[in-house]
């Protein structure tokens, strides 16, 4: 992401300051943090910022991903060739992020908690003693609960926020270059989006695209009239 691609977003700030946290930690505090939300909120966003803000090794988990799979996703990541067994990797990782001084980021770490995969970010962290991020939706605290000794080395839980006016301001800016949308669509597209950052932008975008059919510059809501936004809900569908 550069900075003609990036909005300055609630939740882009939250995870850099968490991320932030964790890096200039005193050595004797823990060095995790979370971040954790609903879907469509932004996070995913925030993360790959914040990677490329500190130059922290980003990996996203999928649903598939064993410890061996996390492990050679980390390295991967890191330009490193992988020993043979899981207790070698994880030593290969631990001495990158010691050595490099450079945080790691598990994004969708849902998926890790699902695998029952969650230790091997643990050793690779008490291993390295470095910042670690992790990424997740909104149940993400109470499933780490289940591994007392992970969930008692986070240094702070960071709730994302629900993409707001301000958001959805920066995000008309970024997006929206060949159509002016007024602020009073712009509300009505906040509201209907309900906080997702996803949303808000399929709506600019259809606001958009209307606005050009109609041949228009500019588009506010009484122009919109009664067109539908995307809620996230699939239509009813009718039947004759």
């Amino acid at each position: 992401m550069t900075p003609a691609t990036t909005a300055p977003l609630t939740n882009v700030g939250l995870c850099l300051a968490a991320m932030g946290r964790a890096m200039d930690r005193p050595r004797h505090l823990p060095g995790m943090v979370t971040l954790y939300g609903p879907s469509g909120w932004g996070k995913t966003t925030a993360a790959v910022y914040v990677a490329n803000h500190t130059r922290a090794y980003y990996v996203q988990a999928t649903s598939g991903w064993t410890r061996k799979a996390v492990l050679l996703a980390v390295l991967k990541a890191m330009g490193i060739r992988p020993a043979g067994t899981i207790h070698q990797m994880t030593e290969q990782a631990a001495e990158q992020l010691a050595l490099s001084g450079r945080p790691l980021i598990v994004d969708e770490m849902d998926h890790l908690v699902t695998r029952n995969a969650v230790e091997v970010v643990r050793d690779v962290y008490e291993a390295s003693g470095a910042a670690v991020l992790l990424i997740g939706e909104e149940h993400l605290p109470a499933k780490l609960k289940r591994w007392e000794r992970f969930h008692g080395r986070m240094l702070d839980w960071v709730p994302s926020q629900p993409a707001g006016m301000h958001d959805a301001a920066h995000l008309r800016t970024l997006y929206c270059r060949r159509v002016v949308i007024a602020d009073d669509l712009l509300a009505r597209i906040v509201e209907t989006s309900r906080g997702s950052v996803r949303r808000i932008c399929v709506n600019l975008a259809r606001a958009e695209a209307e606005a050009l059919r109609l041949g228009l510059d500019a588009m506010d809501l009484e122009q919109w009239g009664g067109r539908e936004l995307f809620t996230g809900e699939a239509p009813r569908r009718r039947l004759a």
